[in-house]
């Protein structure tokens, strides 16, 4: 190769690395050299050499079966994807179902030097997870806002407080007064943020809160929705559901579509499938495949030692009223 571009070997891998002393001549030359021939620079070799591997572990808290019944992780995945690709990375996937589980991919991760650094796509109080990644000093990133139990970690969210605070506000512009939440894990930073607004917003508006009317779930499942639309009917006679996620609210839908009752509900995460049914689904766009490219960008930044301003980026969110609530105005 060197022999066809008229160089030496030397020029030849100055160019392979990009190398700034070599002019944009030679390196055209050396290239096309390189295309003639067939060559591709080795990437398991350069990784070795380099010490890094190009490549971003995704710990997904779904199993993979599971993964198509949440919108949210496939949107996010996407994001996560167009920004590694967009910096030259790769992404090497693990689904899980238990964050021991969690833990067990990313020791193999870390101790076999598979990757540069993890993104986490949720975040939990008392996080093993981070805890494992901090221990490690590994460079991670989370979707979720972590708490001050890690304030060195790089996060991206949503203002999940706000959010929900709007949406309960919106149904109390309805002339509504006991509206219900109707939230998923309470461990997981989405839905105590969440609970957090619905609560502030009552407090704002000078509402009494019976705590009757909150009710999470172990998952975000639509079954989830239905059974906690089923119990909260049942004991706190609810006028509208603020459902933490569009799942929630559409298992809530086809309880009351059961029984034959016609409350107003808005979700998050703006779904197709909220968006088509009937009734239509009004719900909080949350922007994940926004959450996805911000928390690869912020990830790679480190890697790459660029300066961050912060350690963590707010995605916008947008209410889109459709006939769950725009049937009661």
């Amino acid at each position: 190769m060197a022999k066809l571009a008229k160089v030496s070997p030397s020029t030849v891998s100055r160019v392979i690395h990009n190398s700034p002393r070599i002019s944009d001549q030679t390196k055209n030359r050396v290239r096309e050299a390189m295309k003639s021939l067939g060559y591709h620079p080795n990437a398991a070799a350069r990784s070795l050499v380099r010490g890094e591997t190009k490549t971003i572990g995704l710990i997904i808290p779904n199993s993979e079966n599971d993964l198509f019944f949440r919108p949210f992780f496939i949107m996010a995945m996407r994001g996560i994807s167009i920004e590694a690709q967009k910096q030259g990375y790769n992404i090497m996937y693990a689904f899980s179902t238990s964050q021991p589980e969690e833990v067990e991919f990313l020791q193999r991760f870390v101790q076999r030097s598979l990757v540069d650094g993890i993104i986490l796509m949720a975040a939990r109080q008392h996080d093993s997870c981070m805890e494992y990644l901090e221990s490690r000093e590994v460079p991670y990133a989370v979707i979720g806002h972590p708490g001050h139990e890690y304030p060195n970690a790089m996060w991206v969210d949503n203002d999940n407080f706000k959010a929900m605070y709007d949406v309960t506000a919106t149904l109390f512009g309805l002339g509504l007064r006991r509206i219900a939440f109707l939230g998923g894990v309470p461990e997981m930073s989405v839905t105590r943020d969440r609970l957090r607004g619905y609560k502030e917003a009552f407090t704002t508006h000078e509402i009494d809160i019976d705590q009757e009317l909150i009710h999470t779930s172990s998952g975000f499942q639509e079954e989830d929705g239905y059974q906690g639309a089923k119990e909260l009917l049942k004991k706190a006679a609810p006028e509208a559901f603020a459902a933490a996620d569009d799942l929630l609210a559409l298992g809530a839908l086809q309880y009351m579509e059961e029984e034959n009752i016609r409350l107003p509900i808005i979700g998050f995460n703006n779904t197709i499938k909220g968006s088509i049914q009937h009734p239509t689904l009004s719900s909080v766009d949350i922007l994940p495949d926004q959450l996805g490219i911000q928390a690869a960008e912020l990830l790679i930044k480190r890697l790459k030692n660029e300066p961050l301003s912060t350690n963590f980026r707010i995605v916008d969110t947008c209410l889109i009223e459709r006939e769950t609530t725009l049937f009661f105005r």
